[in-house]
């Protein structure tokens, strides 16, 4: 498939693509230059391109081209390679790869050439693009193929790398291990989780079941209860009327039997009106008539009694009555006697008196077994009964008001002891 611009001098001049045939048109052999289509393979190359760290190095890469097909372009394209072989075309394209090549490794460092190979590649491409493409090639592909140099920058560089992508690695992992432990915690974590809602739920579900069980169980008891009541009640029915029955026949023999009862007191009372009532009231008549005699005899004995204490009582009252004006006669004749004898009276009076005053005095001493008197001194006994005689006056007159120190006898036997 090659395509060819034919010029022909006609009233005017024109331009159009043709197929290049060896045909004979109209009777004529004629040729014309053409163009391939094809895709054509490039492999730029720089060698000891310097950097922009001036490190030598060199690049090879592999780029795929082709003519574009569209009209305008088409007709660029055969402007500037009609009639040129293929090797020619891909000699100038690739010239023009390998400037760009050179211009952009001089910008860029070893490391970012090595490291992004792909986007070196892609930068190349679309530096390279437009000037290719004013020539009607377009670069479907740009591909770096190998970087190396001489004097082992990129091995030392690689070393380096692979240095850092060991430790990188050996952090990657640790990290790893340490992520797979917070996993593998999460994932325990999570199975306990679900384990703990898993037995959450089946004791809830358990829980239900009791309640439901206990529900089921509640009723079922509630309505044996219910029926268990119904019939202790509907028997309690039947008994009461069972009962009722046997009270009705309990009230009728009770009846006959107090209706025989009722007959067997009138028998009974009749016989014993006839046995007991007749001697009882006759028994009682008499009784009646005998306490009647008794009461009688009580009353006189009594109204006799009476009648002798109250003429006793007269009796003595009179005897007292006598002896109570004996009495009075006898004072007063004791008091005129004292009034006329004076002293003389009344010393007969306390002599009189003193046994009864010793009597009072001694009566304590009655009981009294045995009376022992210590003192060291002789005549201590003897001062002892002096000082009790002179204290005798003293208790006579606190006991009846007389002061026997004035009676001249005993103020001369008072005298005669001091």
């Amino acid at each position: 498939n090659d395509f060819c611009y034919t010029h022909r001098h006609h009233s005017n001049r024109s331009v159009g693509p043709c197929i290049h045939s060896s045909m004979n048109l109209s009777g004529c052999i004629s040729t014309a230059p053409s163009i391939t289509l094809e895709i054509m393979t490039l492999q730029p190359k720089c060698e000891d391109v310097e950097t922009a760290e001036g490190v030598a190095i060199t690049v090879t890469g592999v780029a795929q081209i082709k003519v574009m097909t569209d009209h305008d372009l088409l007709a660029i394209a055969c402007e500037q390679f009609l009639g040129k072989s293929v090797p020619e075309i891909k000699g100038v394209v690739l010239q023009t790869l390998e400037g760009h090549l050179r211009s952009i490794l001089g910008t860029l460092t070893v490391e970012q050439i090595y490291q992004d190979r792909d986007k070196f590649a892609q930068l190349v491409r679309e530096v390279a693009a437009p000037d290719v493409g004013r020539m009607g090639i377009e670069i479907l592909s740009f591909t770096i193929k190998d970087v190396y140099d001489k004097l082992d920058y990129l091995s030392s560089l690689g070393k380096t790398q692979t240095a850092a992508v060991q430790r990188d690695a050996d952090i990657g992992v640790a990290e790893a291990e340490r992520d797979a432990g917070i996993r593998e915690a999460e994932c325990k974590k999570e199975m306990m989780d679900v384990k703990f809602l898993a037995d959450t739920k089946m004791a809830d579900s358990k829980r239900e079941l009791e309640l439901q069980k206990a529900a089921f169980n509640q009723e079922v008891n509630t309505k044996k209860a219910e029926a268990q009541l119904a019939y202790e009640l509907q028997a309690a029915k039947e008994q009461q009327k069972i009962r009722l029955e046997e009270i009705e026949i309990e009230v009728v023999q009770r009846k006959k039997q107090i209706t025989i009862e009722e007959k067997e007191i009138v028998r009974t009372e009749k016989e014993l009106i006839a046995i007991v009532k007749r001697p009882a009231e006759a028994e009682a008549y008499k009784m009646q008539q005998l306490a009647e005699g008794q009461k009688m005899k009580k009353v006189l004995t009594a109204q006799a009694e009476a009648e002798k204490i109250r003429r006793i009582g007269e009796a003595e009252a009179c005897s007292i009555e006598a002896i109570g004006k004996a009495e009075a006669e006898k004072m007063r004749l004791k008091a005129e006697a004292y009034q006329k004898y004076g002293e003389a009276a009344k010393t007969a009076l306390v002599l009189e008196a003193l046994p009864k005053i010793a009597a009072k005095v001694a009566a304590p001493l009655a009981r009294t077994n045995e009376i022992v008197i210590l003192s060291g001194e002789g005549n201590r006994v003897t001062g002892e009964v002096n000082r009790l005689l002179a204290e005798l006056p003293v208790s006579v007159n606190a006991l009846t008001g007389i002061d026997l120190s004035k009676i001249p006898l005993l103020q001369k036997m008072t005298y005669a002891q001091a």
